[in-house]
């Protein structure tokens, strides 16, 4: 799917997402303009005990850059009375195996791309900048929480703690000594924020839905990146429950995950292969592709059984038994997964003799 200049319309790209996951319950989503109408969207949503306790972690990265003066913005929020205007400066969207921003500002050039570590609570964004003929300062500040991912935060006090080592900030907040949160950039200056609350983000998907719709978040601080006038630049920044940012190869996270993901999609035989495709041949497979690799995202592994599952739907459920079966033959027989099947299944069968598994999982016959 891509969305180009001419079709980035405000109303339409708000009812228009995207999700990645990690292979463990966690997951990145958001909206193709970059702003959370959802309190399920975030940055990085991540299971404490994977698959479950997942917790809003990371709701979002808010970007700028700044040129002879003059700031830009990149991200787009949303609020009751006011939406930032990011969007008139996002060129096009693109999601394939990663969701791919690219903005436009004068004569800058700004690639974004985000990718999570499959396996591990932990997300990569690359920045790829192709500066101008001024110099320019590109700004990311984050935006956590820490709260679980069906919950809110509105009027909320945030108690924080920061640890900075260079570009390496280890963040807890409210408290939870036990699972801080890190982040890391490989370039640039990190600047502390005293009491920064972003007040009352405004989620439309839950007023639609007749929830709260308008929570707190913080921002800890901002890292500034200085861009010289015609360089290129490549700016990483990693966010994670683990406390090894500095150490993440975006490029190598990015090839490892697109040929995963391209070895699923080949491997299920079902795309049309030879020399010359016709349009609707053509239509087919990207249809297929997209659908294997939505499938591939239901798939997680439950590390401390040491054995896969299915979850029953993204954002909101765990994984379900009758939702597994239900599911079974779309997502792993028909994409020829069967060492995944016959593996979730002799434990489905395991979990039914030992009576782990409620009655209600039969509902559906």
């Amino acid at each position: 799917m891509k969305i180009s200049k001419k079709k980035i319309d405000l109303k339409d790209c708000l009812n228009k997402e995207w999700i990645i996951t990690n292979g463990i319950g966690g997951f990145c989503s958001s909206t193709v303009i970059g702003a959370n109408t959802r309190r399920y969207h975030g940055l990085l949503i991540a299971p404490l005990i994977p698959p479950a306790q997942r917790h809003l972690l990371v709701s979002k990265l808010d970007e700028k850059i700044e040129v002879n003066g003059e700031e830009y913005n990149l991200y787009t929020n949303v609020c009751k009375n006011y939406i930032s205007d990011g969007y008139k400066n996002l060129d096009s969207f693109e999601k394939d195996y990663l969701p791919i921003f690219t903005y436009k500002v004068k004569d800058i050039k700004i690639t974004k791309t985000i990718s999570m570590i499959y396996g591990r609570n932990t997300v990569v964004v690359q920045y790829n900048i192709k500066n101008g003929k001024y110099d320019s300062k590109l700004t990311l500040a984050p935006v956590l929480n820490f709260r679980d991912f069906h919950s809110m935060t509105p009027n909320h006090q945030f108690s924080l703690k920061q640890k900075i080592d260079k570009n390496k900030i280890r963040i807890e907040i409210d408290g939870n000594a036990s699972t801080p949160v890190y982040t890391h950039v490989n370039d640039g200056e990190y600047i502390i924020h005293e009491n920064d609350i972003f007040k009352n983000m405004y989620y439309l998907k839950e007023e639609e839905r007749g929830f709260d719709a308008e929570e707190d978040l913080i921002v800890p601080g901002r890292y500034e990146i200085l861009v010289k006038a015609k360089e290129t630049k490549e700016i990483t920044f990693v966010a994670s429950l683990e406390d090894n940012t500095e150490q993440v190869d975006s490029n190598s996270i990015f090839k490892n995950e697109i040929l995963r993901l391209q070895n699923v999609v080949n491997n299920s035989e079902l795309l049309i292969s030879k020399s010359k495709l016709t349009k609707n041949e053509k239509d087919y497979n990207e249809l297929v592709k997209d659908l294997i690799i939505s499938a591939d995202s239901f798939v997680i592994n439950r590390q401390s059984f040491g054995t896969h599952s299915i979850i029953a739907g993204f954002p909101w459920f765990l994984d379900w038994g009758r939702d597994t079966l239900i599911a079974y033959e779309g997502l792993l027989l028909i994409t020829k997964r069967f060492d995944l099947a016959k593996e979730i299944l002799l434990t489905f069968t395991r979990d039914v003799k030992y009576g782990l598994v409620p009655n209600r999982v039969f509902w559906f016959r």
